[in-house]
């Protein structure tokens, strides 16, 4: 972080990519709040997320490191290192008494998270259990932001009217579980051939990293998922991955039903993506208020702030926004 960026980076799980990128037998690196990870399958399948550096005289893994059975090799004397990070040794036979260091990874829905904790914490809490689907649709792309920002347009609802033309209303208050902030919402949007179509739609925030939709949508007799991955890459610099899952083939059998649904979460995600080239320019830009003067109807966002702080060390709390435009306390 630097003294440029009002938020420090926030503890959490993170999206580091895609389980089908990292197959049995290779090797990929992920950017992860100014560092990299080096993500790696061993031939049966163990998935690791490790150090990028060999501790012997510091190659980086991801740069022509190879998997070798079930171990990580490394490109520049060939030290090769076990799943549980212990060295197996060189091709002469020398082993190092060093270690990799790994990270904690977790798996869901076909994405792939990485924890980062307070002071190298170990994961305080886990992700949600998985929805059932794989997304069939993504885009990535980068924003001059942070992921708090990010996250807290899904509770800034006054903003999707006048900056996305979006006919979106709250429901219900959120909930508050945790680490888990749930949004209750309902979007009136137009189907081609169905006119306009109402979605009610929780949202769910898993710390400041993931953001889950699930909406149903029985005039097409389908389900929508829509995942919000924000992951910290470097201070004020956010990676925003977009996916979708559209379930919309109902009675549709094979080869014919999975080319529907993979069309309609094409059609879903070009949607979403839309939204947030809207909202980069204007995160981009934007200052972030530690102290927001919100108005009445804005009482979310001033909760959501509350709820963030828990994800940050104590010397980064903020103090907290109120909802009548007065200052805080």
């Amino acid at each position: 972080m630097t003294n440029a960026a009002p938020l420090p980076y926030p503890s959490g799980w993170f999206c580091v990519g895609l389980a089908r990128d990292v197959p049995p037998g290779r090797v990929r690196t992920a950017r992860l709040m100014g560092e990299d990870v080096v993500l790696y399958r061993t031939r049966r399948g163990t998935l690791r997320a490790v150090g990028p550096h060999c501790p012997h005289l510091g190659a980086h893994f991801g740069a022509g490191g190879t998997v070798r059975g079930e171990d990580l090799v490394c490109p520049f004397h060939g030290f090769a290192f076990g799943p549980d990070g212990s060295c197996t040794g060189a091709p002469d036979g020398t082993r190092l008494r060093a270690g990799l260091a790994h990270h904690h990874l977790a798996e869901r829905d076909g994405v792939l998270y990485v924890w980062r904790g307070i002071a190298d914490e170990p994961p305080t809490w886990e992700l949600p259990p998985p929805v059932g689907a794989v997304p069939l649709a993504w885009w990535r792309g980068e924003v001059l932001s942070h992921p708090q920002e990010v996250m807290e347009n899904g509770v800034d609802f006054r903003h999707v009217s006048v900056l996305h033309g979006l006919d979106t209303r709250e429901t219900a208050p959120p909930e508050v579980a945790g680490p888990l902030f749930t949004i209750h919402q309902r979007t009136t949007t137009r189907f081609p051939g169905l006119g306009a179509v109402g979605l009610d739609q929780p949202v769910a925030l898993a710390g400041l990293g993931t953001m889950r939709l699930v909406a149903e949508l029985p005039e097409l007799g389908g389900r929508l998922r829509v995942w919000v991955l924000a992951t910290p890459v470097a201070p004020w610099r956010t990676l925003v991955r977009f996916a979708v899952a559209c379930s919309a083939s109902a009675g549709v059998p094979g080869v014919l039903g999975a080319a529907a649904d993979r069309a309609a979460s094409w059609v879903a995600l070009r949607a979403a993506v839309r939204i947030i080239k809207q909202d980069r320019p204007v995160l981009a830009h934007k200052r972030y208020l530690a102290q927001p003067r919100l108005v009445p109807g804005e009482r979310s966002i001033g909760l959501f702030r509350r709820w963030a702080r828990q994800f940050y060390g104590e010397e980064a709390c903020r103090a907290e926004p109120r909802a009548d435009g007065a200052p805080a306390d």
